[in-house]
């Protein structure tokens, strides 16, 4: 068994020294919700969301992308400029853990080992899987409440700014939007067990919740000086 780890910690350090560059690091910024509930503004983050992520720098104009983030988003229908909304007074909030992965593109080439400090912008694309709390509106419209765990897939579609500083980090701004599967983060159109309940449904059950996250990234890069012309 010993043996064994110590192979696959050697196999595993040969890969890390002879392949392409590497990123790891972390982000922090803000998050908000689109649905039924509350304002309708796409970007206007009012709550906390960080986490980490990981690049593998295929080539000059892209790379695959994994993270990991945490966030709480929130609304109020006070906040909302709809006098609906703001007559009926519904809030919620909930917690939501994502797990993405997918392609980053650059729209022009970001090359680390260039001899001027390279800056892009840049899209990233995949699928995302989250977890959230189940909420549902009791009886009465007297809350919204939590009554379970749940998840779903959502389609992230992200556009950002990245820029090498100090040699070996990467600074980074993106402003990403998801599209989620699921109509139930704000307990509008409940899940399992209370799915299809027609007494417990309001605002729109036709469109799904969005949210977004708001934020800089930070990323240690690693790895040798990569060579892309075999791929």
């Amino acid at each position: 068994m010993k043996f064994s780890i110590a192979l696959f910690v050697i196999l595993f350090s040969s890969f890390i020294v002879q392949s392409q560059t590497y990123e790891i690091g972390g982000f922090l910024g803000g998050a908000n919700y689109i649905g039924d509930i509350g304002k309708t503004t796409y970007i206007a983050p009012n709550t906390p969301v960080f986490g980490g992520l990981f690049r593998w720098n295929r080539s000059p104009r892209h790379s695959f992308r994994a993270s990991l983030t945490f966030a709480k988003i929130q609304a109020d229908d006070k906040d909302s400029k709809e006098s609906r909304r703001i007559d009926r007074g519904y809030k919620f909030e909930n917690n939501i853990m994502e797990a993405s992965v997918g392609i980053e593109y650059t729209f022009w080439e970001f090359n680390m080992f260039s001899d001027k400090a390279p800056s892009a912008p840049y899209l990233y694309t995949g699928l995302t899987y989250f977890w959230y709390n189940a909420l549902y509106n009791t009886p009465g419209n007297s809350a919204i409440v939590e009554y379970d765990n749940a998840g779903s897939v959502a389609l992230p579609i992200i556009l950002g700014y990245k820029v090498v500083v100090a040699t070996k980090f990467v600074l980074s701004f993106e402003i990403g939007a998801r599209y989620t599967f699921t109509d139930g983060l704000d307990g509008s159109n409940p899940v399992k067990d209370l799915e299809g309940n027609r007494d417990l449904q309001f605002g729109n059950i036709n469109n799904n919740d969005w949210y977004m996250f708001t934020g800089l990234s930070l990323t240690y890069t690693f790895g040798r000086k990569p060579c892309y012309c075999n791929f």
